[in-house]
């Protein structure tokens, strides 16, 4: 594992509280009923959790807890890490105990280690494209209901960074906030009048007349929507360092490094974690 990047953590509560939600979702009112049809209780299983195509590795924790919510007596040892960068055929974990349990959990481990890795690789690929440039992918609120913390999570497992958690922990003040508050002025002053002295307020522009309403009124961070590299230079220039700047819309592989290049210090996407492909990983079963 390499200790010079951050560490990677889910509190324990919330992979409980996610595993049993989607156990619960699966077992229904009577279990697997397949399972216990066709396989001996007293019967054994080895089987191996490996990746089939390449990316970064994401939501072991709760793969590993699906398997032992079920039986304790089944034994999970994770040969990678969360934040791995793991290569076509890698083993991921070994898998060793009972086989009704092992065989019962399998496709809720599956579902979250899939799709969580997804975010992750999704995310990497953006942070590999901007490299060097000072600039940080963060993510947004255009996340699965239920699943933000750990989509969340996913993101910095990918090297990126977390924009707010929900709509009380920061300000961001977006175009229908402007046009009911009466104007960008009026609206970041209202914002300024409520905040604590912990709570940033954000603005979202247009475009620079906005951009130099906004200055005005001195926001924390502006967002930049939508504007190409040309333009969002300009507005970095004018922003001069007195806000945190951000970069959002048109963020693909194709196009995040020009938006780099232009000076922003963040950039926003949520295709990473609405719309990432799942990362093909699967368990391989061998009865004993």
């Amino acid at each position: 594992m390499d200790t010079a990047r951050p560490t990677l953590e889910l509190p324990p509560l919330l992979v409980e509280e996610a595993v049993t939600a989607a156990l619960k979702e699966d077992l229904g009112r009577a279990g697997d009923i397949t399972t216990t049809a066709t396989i001996p209780a007293d019967a054994e299983a080895r089987a191996r959790l490996v990746a089939r195509k390449p990316g970064v590795l994401a939501g072991l924790p709760l793969a590993v807890a699906a398997f032992r919510m079920l039986d304790r007596d089944v034994g999970v040892a994770p040969v990678k890490d969360d934040g791995d960068r793991i290569d076509a055929g890698a083993l991921i974990a070994r898998i060793e105990g009972p086989a009704r349990p092992i065989l019962a959990a399998e496709r809720v481990a599956l579902n979250f280690l899939c799709h969580l890795s997804g975010i992750a690789t999704a995310t990497a690929k953006l942070v590999d494209a901007i490299g060097g440039t000072g600039a940080r992918i963060c993510d947004t609120r255009k996340t699965t209901p239920g699943l933000r913390a750990l989509e969340k999570y996913a993101v910095r497992c990918g090297g990126g960074v977390n924009h707010r958690l929900g709509l009380d922990d920061a300000i961001l003040i977006k175009d229908n906030h402007i046009a009911v508050a009466g104007g960008m002025g009026a609206a970041i002053r209202r914002a300024r009048a409520v905040a604590g002295h912990l709570v940033k307020v954000e603005v979202e522009v247009d475009d620079l007349a906005q951009l130099d309403e906004a200055l005005a009124a001195g926001p924390d961070v502006i967002m930049l929507d939508n504007m190409g590299p040309a333009r969002l230079r300009e507005a970095v220039a004018r922003i001069a360092g007195r806000a945190t700047v951000e970069a959002s819309g048109n963020v693909t592989l194709e196009t995040v490094r020009a938006i780099a290049e232009t000076g922003v210090d963040l950039i926003s996407s949520g295709w990473i974690t609405h719309s990432a492909p799942a990362l093909d990983i699967a368990l391989d079963l061998e009865i004993r």
